[in-house]
């Protein structure tokens, strides 16, 4: 396309080292929870670099930022694109941050470029991606595209029992429902993959074709607690034990799939969960995840008589409570169509994959056409302070999320 450049790695570099220093923990990751000052501190250097880029900056009543580029036609919906700038407890550099930052490197280069957008391009970072302060995950995207109630978001509240709303305002970021987004074009996020599959193949760029979707189940199993010495092995009823019959045949069963299912116990309590008392009671997580939803509804069905089977076969009474599930997300053939193109015009080998984690992404593909970029995680770390992406990596990923803006800001369509 004519007058275009390349993205400058380097500004994007310095940029994202200067902003993990805010919340940076000793072993070089990242502790910036959202609403927390640290993340004010974080949100106030960002508004810096949109307005230094002369982006026009605008906040929403749940904190989202946008910057925004005007097009030729500033009647015309925008293309957008972003990520957020909140991580878990001692997280990662590049998680959600490089997809914010990735973002203004795209649009400040199709600036220097010269292209004139004939529709405006809007960055925005999104309030509360991660969940770890604020439950439940990406309360900003869900509020905006009607998932949650701007009720519901405003009274969640952390565990000192702060709520959302009040820390909003207390960092000043309580913005207004007028400068929420109106109709979008279309969405593009850039993120790590958060997994080990780009790297093991030693590709830099995999194409996002959807997320896949979840159901959580959360399973009390209730045998008989006594006492540990007096008690004969052939005369317990012992809920643990029949629990771990039951995580390890859903490990196994899991394993045995060809189907892109993945299965994990994240949870497990017992009562009365003392040294010398056989455990009455034990509740456990279930996390069931498949692309498909007619595999994914078979696989919580297969689940669920695991649990019946190696429960009544121990005596064991059992209660299985949905706690959560979201559908698998499909996202744009037209733009992953868009994102095909532009790595075979510059000759740059790429995926098509599912993500196994949710985004932003997963929201706002319920208002707009959307799609997703990764870029490799060395080891497939993610979430924690050993987070790491290379830099060659990041640069391939960043110029192909360029030049699809540039394609998608230019068209009428």
């Amino acid at each position: 396309m004519e007058g275009q450049s390349h993205i400058q790695i380097s500004r994007l570099k310095t940029r994202m080292e200067k902003m993990a220093q805010i919340g940076a923990t000793v072993r070089g990751g990242v502790s910036r929870l959202a609403l927390t000052d640290q993340e004010k501190e974080a949100r106030t250097l960002f508004i810096q670099w949109l307005k230094e880029s002369n982006l026009e900056v605008r906040v929403d009543d749940f904190g989202n930022i946008y910057g925004r580029l005007e097009g030729k036609d500033p009647s015309a919906s925008p293309v957008m694109t972003g990520s957020h700038l909140d991580t878990v407890p001692k997280g990662g550099k590049f998680d959600g941050t490089l997809g914010v930052l990735a973002a203004l490197e795209a649009i400040e280069t199709i600036k220097e470029s010269g292209i004139k957008p004939v529709r405006p391009v809007e960055i925005v970072s999104f309030t509360n991606e991660e969940g770890a302060r604020f439950a439940p995950q990406m309360l900003g995207s869900g509020a905006i595209t009607g998932k949650f109630s701007k009720e519901y978001v405003y009274h969640r509240t952390d565990q000192h029992g702060i709520t959302f709303q009040s820390e909003l305002e207390r960092i000043g970021y309580l913005g207004e429902e007028k400068n929420r987004p109106g109709k979008i074009a279309s969405f593009i996020e850039l993120h790590i993959e958060q997994g080990p599959i780009l790297e093991k193949e030693n590709i830099s760029v995999g194409i996002v074709e959807g997320i896949a979707g979840f159901t959580w189940l959360e399973v009390t199993l209730s045998g008989q607690s006594d006492h540990s010495g007096s008690t004969p092995m052939t005369m317990r009823k012992d809920s643990l034990v029949a629990a771990s019959a039951i995580i390890q045949e859903i490990y196994n069963w899991a394993m045995a799939k060809q189907d892109g299912t993945v299965a994990t116990v994240g949870k497990v309590r017992t009562v009365p969960g003392i040294i010398n008392a056989i455990p009455g009671e034990t509740a456990f997580s279930i996390d069931i995840r498949n692309p498909n939803p007619v595999q994914l509804t078979a696989c919580v069905e297969e689940v669920k008589e695991i649990i019946i089977r190696i429960s009544n076969e121990n005596h064991i009474d059992y209660k299985m409570d949905k706690i959560g599930s979201n559908e698998p997300v499909h996202f744009s053939p037209y733009l992953i169509d868009t994102l095909e193109k532009v790595c075979k015009e510059i000759q740059q080998p790429y995926k098509k994959m599912i993500s196994g984690a949710g985004h932003d992404s997963m929201y706002i593909n319920q208002v707009t056409d959307t799609v997703m970029i990764f870029v490799p995680s060395k080891d497939g770390k993610s979430h924690c302070e050993e987070e790491h992406t290379s830099w060659d990596d990041i640069e391939k990923g960043v110029n192909i999320l360029y030049q699809a803006l540039c394609r998608l800001v230019t068209s009428n369509d």
